[in-house]
């Protein structure tokens, strides 16, 4: 076991999330400095025989007031999550890094499937507690559980067959009706978050301010994250932020105006987005949350003290 201390640690690190059919945007580095200042990261390794990288669990550190530091690891680990020495090599990391910066907890929320009893066995053996009974949204960080599309091998008329008859009619609908998209800039950050503005004020929640946005770009535009906007007549009507990472992409943001929602142009813009993960050659779609779902992945919750 081993942290990633120099820049040619971090070239490997991200050489290695970006090529692990478990790697996920929230263990980047990328999305670690979106989260700066407030929360410092650590990265720890997992290694083998010959000092390879064999599994990951990127951790934020952050005070409390209060409580004092806390840790946290959004969608971690990385590895083969049903080898006990691998997640033993990244657990015994965590506690040196709670040592060193006299962290009182460990929280992960990791991208496991919510049946998994194998997983759920070893992750208690290794004196995680985990928590099952989260209500909603407010309890967790993350959604609880995500919608995903196997697109791995299809092309877009397989994917696009096999929605429900009412996606392609609305798709078919705003392009018919004269909905555009264009892919855009940084500059345009300004258009979408208007909008999102008014999303907020109609579906009742808070929004982040355009800075975290023209941050989020900074860190992880254009190679990973792009904005997308659907156009009527000239004027932005609606906007979508996707997140393209290793075999991903993830539909992160969406903002849609009170004006024309009858074009449909929410759904032409998820079907871009498709589009664009299917010409990437990804293995899957992600819609991002919902806090309950039965059969869905599932970022179980554990804990484990310090």
């Amino acid at each position: 076991m081993r942290f990633v201390n120099n820049e040619e640690d971090k070239k490997e690190y991200k050489k290695f999330l970006e090529g692990h059919e478990r790697g996920n945007f929230q263990q980047s580095l990328e999305w670690a400095e979106v989260k700066k200042p407030n929360w410092k990261p650590e990265v720890i390794l997992a290694e083998g025989a010959k000092g390879e990288i064999i599994g990951s669990l990127c951790v934020w550190i952050r005070k409390m007031p209060i409580f004092g530091n806390i840790m946290y690891s959004s969608r971690g680990p990385v590895c083969d999550i049903h080898n006990m020495e691998v997640m033993k090599q990244l657990t015994d990391g965590a506690k040196e890094l709670a040592k060193k910066y006299k962290a009182i907890v460990l929280r992960m929320e990791p991208d496991i499937v919510s049946q998994d009893q194998d997983f759920r066995n070893i992750v208690t053996n290794l004196g995680y507690r985990i928590k099952d009974d989260a209500k909603d949204f407010k309890d967790e960080i993350q959604p609880r559980y995500v919608f995903r599309l196997d697109i791995k091998g299809k092309t877009e008329e397989e994917i696009m067959a096999g929605f429900k008859q009412k996606w392609r009619y609305n798709i078919r609908l705003a392009t018919k009706k004269g909905v555009t998209i264009k892919e855009g800039t940084k500059e345009d950050l300004k258009d979408f978050h208007k909008i999102m503005i008014e999303t907020g004020a109609r579906d009742g929640f808070i929004i982040r301010p355009l800075a975290y946005f023209e941050k989020m770009y900074d860190c992880l535009g254009p190679q990973h994250m792009k904005i997308l906007m659907a156009y009527y007549e000239g004027n932005p009507i609606s906007g979508v932020i996707p997140i393209f990472y290793g075999n991903k992409t993830w539909y992160l943001y969406g903002a849609s105006s009170n004006s024309h929602r009858n074009l449909m142009p929410n759904y032409l813009l998820q079907w871009e987005m498709i589009k664009m993960a299917i010409q990437r050659k990804d293995d899957i779609y992600d819609f991002s949350g919902v806090s309950r779902c039965s059969r869905r992945k599932s970022s179980t919750i554990w804990i484990i003290p310090i």
